[in-house]
């Protein structure tokens, strides 16, 4: 009998020791049963916003992975203005130009049980994002003259979201890959520096009317703190960052 136990038992660990050798000879850009652990890919739908971006994805197990997105948004006129601004907002709008980059770190977890990048997934990331704006008229009036400023700044805002998806693999090889980023949302914090230029040195008075003026801009959550000069204005903004996400990418594993 305990000579049955151990004939088992040297077999067991033997076979175990087989299966061990043969995950660990797997190299290491490749899961145990063969698929690449690394994608690159670009999200199509954000091109309609002018906006370049490039993701790299490494998968670490089957159902864990971790993604690194730069995106950008060469300086150029506001994406389809007239559906966020109109009347005098809207003219002043479209003579600005306006230009934005992001970095997102977005660890992925899936569902499904094949795993290794392929499946529905559920995504919490960072995003940190920066918005450059130029050339924006800004009106105000002194009495009955109507004066004007030219506006410049940055804005960098820092936020957590969470991003749902599906990701499958396409092709003879099962090396190109679809991504649908069904919906996701993001929310956090923002600051930045404004500056208001006048082509005149501004007395007292208009000094007055142009930091008013920029106090009282109606964005909404928004806190404006302005300081007028001989020369125009600077402001401090602060307040919340938000938005959402979706898109649909096409990538390659390797």
């Amino acid at each position: 009998m305990n000579k049955c136990c151990s004939i088992f038992a040297l077999l067991f660990i033997s076979q175990f020791s087989a299966q061990n050798a043969a995950l660990s000879q797997a190299p290491p850009y490749q899961s145990p049963s063969g698929e690449p652990m690394n994608i690159v890919k670009t999200n199509l739908a954000a091109y309609l916003f002018r906006n370049v971006n490039f993701s790299y994805e490494r998968i670490f197990t089957q159902r864990f992975s971790l993604v690194a997105t730069y995106s950008f948004m060469p300086a150029g006129p506001v994406p389809y203005v007239k559906t966020i601004a109109s009347g005098s907002t809207l003219k002043s709008a479209q003579q600005a130009n306006v230009s934005y980059q992001s970095y997102t770190l977005e660890p992925r977890f899936y569902a499904n049980k094949n795993g290794y990048g392929t499946g529905f997934y559920v995504a919490p990331y960072y995003r940190h994002s920066s918005v450059d704006v130029s050339g924006y008229t800004l009106n105000y009036s002194v009495g009955d003259i109507e004066e004007s400023a030219i506006m410049s700044g940055k804005v960098t805002g820092n936020s957590l979201g969470v991003l749902i998806g599906t990701q499958w693999a396409i092709g003879a090889a099962q090396r190109w890959m679809l991504d649908l980023s069904m919906l996701g949302a993001h929310y956090g914090v923002s600051k930045g520096d404004l500056q208001a230029d006048s082509n005149r040195t501004l007395s007292p008075t208009e000094q007055q009317m142009l930091q008013n003026e920029l106090n009282d801009l109606d964005v909404p959550f928004i806190k404006i703190d302005a300081q007028a000069n001989d020369h125009g204005a600077t402001a401090k903004v602060s307040g919340p960052w938000a938005g959402i996400r979706f898109g649909f990418s096409v990538g390659y594993r390797f």
